[in-house]
């Protein structure tokens, strides 16, 4: 059974980090790419960042250029996501999710997702 959990959410001050955790079960991580996505009540999945099995191609959106980082450490079946310079906007659940092959921009075709850990990012 694969399980995908996501941690290190919180609440942080405008200008402060989180480095956010994804941890997989079930699945050998070598094999998949990890996206991040966050959702705001209303609003539709935001694609934050990917990065692909061998950790060598790198994603991201716009918006979080320069302050977030994505990482992975296979042998630990762990991805993570360091989160700088956090702003109100920010402020989401994040979701880790997982499939074979190459990133994508289409959401719907991840095949594992996690149950979300929320960041509000607020003074």
């Amino acid at each position: 059974q694969v399980q995908l959990v996501e941690s290190g959410g919180g609440l942080v001050q405008p200008g402060g980090s989180l480095k956010l955790s994804c941890a997989a079960s079930g699945l050998r991580m070598n094999d998949y790419v990890i996206t991040w996505v966050r959702q705001t009540p209303g609003k539709e999945r935001e694609g934050v960042s990917c990065i692909s099995t061998t950790g060598f191609s790198i994603d991201y959106t716009v918006s979080v250029k320069g302050r977030f980082s994505i990482s992975r450490d296979n042998a630990k079946n762990t991805v993570y996501l360091q989160m700088n310079s956090l702003k109100p906007e920010d402020t989401a659940v994040y979701y880790c999710a997982a499939r074979p092959g190459v990133c994508s921009g289409h959401l719907g075709v991840y095949d594992y997702w996690g149950q979300g850990t929320q960041v509000t990012v607020s003074s």
